[in-house]
């Protein structure tokens, strides 16, 4: 009998493990998050408060850079959720950049050209693209390739910040040991005169909000100042550090030529900024410093003559003292001329306005 007894059955604890198996091995996944940022993520865009925004390229014999000038501009736009266009200003090409700006313009119906029948300089190009841009933020660049189209997006951002123009600063630059050296030494010399503390005014990558590019003017070789200008408006102006390329193609277009004109246009921006509505305080102070040494001269020339019994006739310090009364007198008078002009025209000069209501 106690052999057929039976043993108590031990406890199963299959159910049990198989429970713990399900509970250890089978959780729900938890979803993966996505951390790429916001400018690579594939499903979002990177959204600006501007409506649309204007590519602005002025363009002098570049037909082999088009192309893949277009293709990364398009490839970083597509990024930015906002319309836009892409503005060629043709100033007078002699290859074949015509016929590519004409084939572009065929295929994408965002892209618009304006050609010029002769070269008429950069300014003359920017100042006509900036009546016919119709973006909300005009951004400009050069069509060498050495301005990198991946920094529109910081571009715009700086912008977003509150700022009217943003210049770019080519920190590394990859142009000839002359170029690199003499435009050091003119954006030191303008930011000491101007005041602006920029360190790369002629950087063809910039962003402008539309009111700064339809309230400046530019003509000549103006277009490295377009910051001094718009800083003159009142508009606010800041710079950006961005990424700059040596040239694929073709050759610089800078000349020791340019190098000069772009400190005579300094001074003439300096008096347009300062002295446009004022010219007696330019003037003025440079007749009343020459009649002042003149006069000085001149009245120790007599005493010398009264109490000293000296000679004075022929001696050339007698003629430098009435030259400079002489043209101490002129220059005073080019003033008083330059303040009448500005009194009886005054009531014809445009202001910029912010806001109104």
């Amino acid at each position: 009998m106690a052999d057929q007894q039976q043993q108590p059955k031990k406890k199963d604890n299959s159910s049990y493990n198989k429970k713990n198996y399900r509970r250890r091995y089978y959780r729900k996944p938890k979803p993966q998050q996505n951390n790429l940022p916001e400018e690579i993520n594939i499903n979002n865009k990177i959204k600006t408060i501007f409506r649309k925004v204007t590519i602005l390229i002025p363009l002098y014999n570049e037909d082999e850079s088009l192309h893949p000038l277009y293709k990364a501009i398009k490839e970083t736009l597509n990024k930015i959720e906002t319309e836009h266009e892409i503005l060629f200003i043709d100033d007078g090409s002699t290859d074949k950049s015509l016929n590519i700006l004409r084939e572009l313009a065929g295929r994408d119906n965002r892209v618009k050209y304006i050609s010029f029948r002769k070269n008429n300089g950069k300014s003359a190009a920017l100042n006509v693209g900036f009546a016919a841009a119709t973006g909300n933020a005009v951004i400009t660049m050069d069509a060498d390739l050495q301005d990198d189209p991946a920094e529109i997006p910081n571009l715009i951002a700086k912008l977003e910040e509150g700022h009217d123009l943003v210049s770019g600063w080519k920190k590394k630059r990859f142009d000839p040991f002359i170029k690199r050296q003499s435009s050091k030494f003119f954006n030191y010399v303008t930011r000491v005169l101007t005041g602006i503390k920029i360190h790369d005014f002629n950087c063809g990558l910039k962003a402008y909000k539309k009111d700064v590019v339809k309230n400046v003017d530019i003509y000549g070789e103006l277009h490295r100042y377009i910051p001094v200008l718009a800083s003159h408006q009142g508009f606010r102006v800041t710079e950006l550090p961005v990424k700059h390329h040596p040239r694929r193609y073709g050759k610089t277009k800078f000349g020791i030529s340019r190098f000069f004109k772009g400190f005579v246009d300094l001074i003439t921006v300096l008096f347009n900024t300062r002295y446009i509505t004022r010219p007696m305080h330019l003037f003025g102070f440079l007749g009343a410093a020459s009649f002042f040494v003149g006069f000085i001269v001149n009245a120790y020339l007599t005493y010398e003559k009264l109490f000293l019994d000296k000679a004075i006739g022929n001696r050339p310090m007698l003629l430098l003292g009435m030259l400079l009364i002489i043209v101490g007198a002129q220059f005073f008078s080019v003033g008083l001329l330059g303040e009448i002009m500005v009194h009886n025209f005054n009531k014809n000069r445009e202001y910029s306005i912010k806001e109104k209501k």
